[in-house]
């Protein structure tokens, strides 16, 4: 007997050494394990938290007009821009005991594993919002046991190298919440139109709840789920202690607005133009040895959303139900920013930007700059050629080239630089071309920053060298700006994920591109392409937009078979239109003819309504001179065509039009129509 029990008793003793030894060996395993991991943590480091960021876009104003993103969109924010009633609510439903656990809540984990063996199968999860975060950074959301692994150890190195608030910032800044949005700002600004920094109790435990199902929890799929779950996390809230009753009472009888088609309509803001401010931006930051495409810029633009607005209205009220095609920019002239643009019927349909890309014939909008390049070879307004049908001669004699006017008429006496321009005469262009030689064409229009032709063809006078209706503007613009160089830009100032300036906009170094002088003069002769004085065998080409002018404008138009243009400005604004066919279809109907001259006026009378009438400074050296149209003379009572031309001191005219030459015609006829007898006068006539 006693043998007996002495067996049991060493089978016991036996037994429990045993045990002793296995859970020795057991903690040497788990002491191994952790050291192991511990030491593979320390060679790994630390993750890297980079995620992709949406760059935003601000207008003149600082108001959010986009924003552009890769694959996600989301707007990093610091955990102090968050609602603290988003943090709470988030940790209350998602891991209560976050801030007490080392990354993994073992219970959760246990009662996960009992049922996952239950079920034969990965069927409820355990993860924290650790494991949540490691998940949405290195992993997919396939439920297996291998990835399970995987965002253990992803975890584990989390919680070792950053603090719990830098890991529930990241957590709030990858979550899904649906419809395209990453993290809490984007999800507060698409479903309620606000920064999550200004989130209610309400809002915050609503979209709370979205994570968990997106689809499912949205309130803008299903508000009744949403609701459901907000009143969930409400409860979990106040039993918790975040909350008091009165707090979850307050919000549980809160009206939620949702505000998405508000966000949705600022998507569709000037697309076109933030696609050239993209380009800009990327330049800049390449500049600087910086990629745009690590995103999480702020980048404020020089758009005026008035201009935009009225650019978009009234190319949408007066381009005719077709085909044909626009695009359009207006500049500051003062300082070259771009305050609006447009190119094309619908970004939508085509992305593709007719004002910065697409290179056409401007036709006879290009005069300006030749009668520029003239200015400077002793050309003014009252220099006089004759138009007659004239045929050209070139690449020495074997070759010659017969230019028409549009309406296919011309003049049978000589005319003015100043009522060239303004009936938009093509024999006086080419015969000034002539006159001041290719090169001295060709050299100002490189100032003006414009393509040019290197071949010595007359046509070239008449706007064959392709341009863009971006560089065309500017070259206006510049003219606007009294002839000081103006370079068109999108970009004010960029600003880095951390919120640091890495650009800000210097203006340029002051360069005359042609000088003052030649500015206000070539300015005053576009004028008249609205004054009828200057009309003749052709009317004015801006004459059927002057009822509709409240203020002075300088302006040119241009056309060719496939091309429509209209560039003008006042002291401050210059705007340019163009139309045609993207397959440069022939120009048929007067609809496609008229319609860039409307949209122009259209958009100038409404960015200028309310504002004071601008004049244009005259420099020194300029004067007024009251001429006769015909022959340039100083105008006298009796000369029929009268009007103030400005010219450089040393042009202006001596010889008065009432002066008598015995063997001219139109002196007797002046002289004649001077007399105060209407019987003589009759006679004349």
């Amino acid at each position: 007997m006693k043998r007996q029990q002495y067996k049991k008793r060493k089978k016991r003793k036996n037994f429990v050494k045993k045990i002793g030894l296995f859970m020795i060996a057991l903690l040497c395993f788990f002491a191994v394990m952790f050291l192991s991991l511990r030491i593979y943590a320390q060679v790994a480091g630390a993750p890297p938290l980079t995620v992709p960021k949406a760059s935003i876009f601000l207008d003149s104003n600082h108001n959010q007009i986009g924003d552009y993103f890769t694959k996600e969109r989301r707007y990093w924010t610091d955990l102090d821009e968050i609602s603290p009633y988003l943090l709470d609510a988030t940790v209350a439903v998602e891991d209560k005991d976050f801030f007490e656990h080392s990354g993994f809540d073992f219970s959760r984990i246990a009662g996960a594993v009992l049922a996952d063996i239950k079920a034969g199968g990965k069927v409820q999860g355990a993860s924290t919002l650790t494991q949540q975060y490691a998940r949405n950074l290195y992993l997919s959301h396939e439920k297996t046991w291998n990835r399970k692994l995987n965002e253990a150890l992803f975890a584990y190195r989390l919680e070792l190298f950053y603090s719990k608030e830098e890991i529930l910032e990241g957590y709030l800044n990858t979550v899904y919440y649906g419809h395209g949005m990453y993290g809490a700002e984007a999800a507060s600004r698409y479903f309620y139109g606000k920064s999550a920094k200004d989130l209610t109790l309400a809002e915050a435990s609503m979209l709370a709840g979205v994570p968990k199902g997106p689809t499912y929890y949205s309130p803008l799929n299903n508000l009744e789920k949403a609701t459901n779950r907000q009143q969930v996390i409400l409860r979990l809230m106040k039993d918790q202690g975040k909350i008091t009753e009165d707090e979850k009472t307050r919000a549980t009888s809160e009206q939620v607005a949702l505000k998405s088609d508000e966000w949705i309509a600022t998507k569709s803001i000037a697309p076109y133009f933030l696609d050239v401010v993209w380009e800009e931006a990327s330049d800049i930051l390449e500049e600087k040895n910086l990629s745009i495409s690590e995103g999480g810029w702020t980048i404020q633009t020089t758009l005026n959303q008035a201009h935009q607005r009225a650019a978009e209205n009234a190319i949408k009220t007066n381009m005719p139900n077709n085909d044909l095609q626009v695009g359009f920019v207006s500049m500051e002239a003062d300082t070259g920013f771009v305050t609006a643009l447009v190119g094309g019927r619908d970004y939508g349909v085509s992305s593709f930007n007719r004002v910065a890309l697409g290179n056409r014939q401007p036709g006879s909008a290009i005069k300006p700059i030749l009668y520029a390049a003239a200015l400077e070879k002793d050309f003014n307004p009252m220099s006089f050629l004759d138009v007659s049908e004239t045929t050209f001669t070139y690449d020495n004699g074997r070759a010659t080239y017969t230019p028409q006017n549009v309406n296919k008429k011309y003049a049978d006496h000589e005319l003015s630089m100043a009522q060239a321009l303004a009936i938009s005469d093509n024999i006086y262009a080419v015969k000034a071309l002539e006159n001041i030689g290719y090169r001295s064409f060709r050299d100002v229009q490189k100032r003006f920053g414009l393509n040019y032709s290197e071949k010595d063809v007359p046509s070239i006078a008449l706007g064959t060298a392709e341009n863009s209706l971006y560089d065309l503007t500017n070259a206006y613009n510049i003219i606007a700006a009294g002839g000081e160089k103006r370079q068109p830009t999108t970009v004010l100032s960029i600003t880095d994920a951390k919120g640091k300036v890495v650009y800000k906009y210097k203006p340029p170094e002051k360069e005359q591109v042609i000088s003052k002088q030649d500015a206000f003069i070539l300015t005053q002769m576009m004028t008249g392409m609205f004054d009828p004085v200057f009309s003749d065998y052709s009317p004015a080409t801006g004459l059927s937009l002057r009822a509709r002018m409240s203020h002075t404008y300088a302006a040119k138009s241009g056309t060719t078979n496939s091309d429509q243009w209209m560039i003008g400005f006042t002291p401050s604004l210059t705007a340019g239109v163009w139309n045609g066919y993207d397959q440069g279809k022939t120009l048929s109907v007067q609809a496609d003819m008229a319609a860039s001259k409307q949209v122009w006026i259209d958009f100038m009378e409404t960015a200028l309504d309310g504002k004071a009438n601008e004049t244009f400074t005259m420099p020194s050296g300029v004067e007024p001179v009251t001429v006769d149209i015909r022959t340039g003379k100083l105008a006298h009572e009796s000369c029929s065509t009268q009007r103030v031309v400005y010219m450089k001191t040393e042009d202006v005219p001596k010889e008065s039009c009432a002066s008598f030459d015995l063997f001219n015609q139109d002196s007797w006829g002046n002289f004649f129509e001077s007399l105060p007898f209407e019987a003589l006068r009759n006679f004349w006539e």
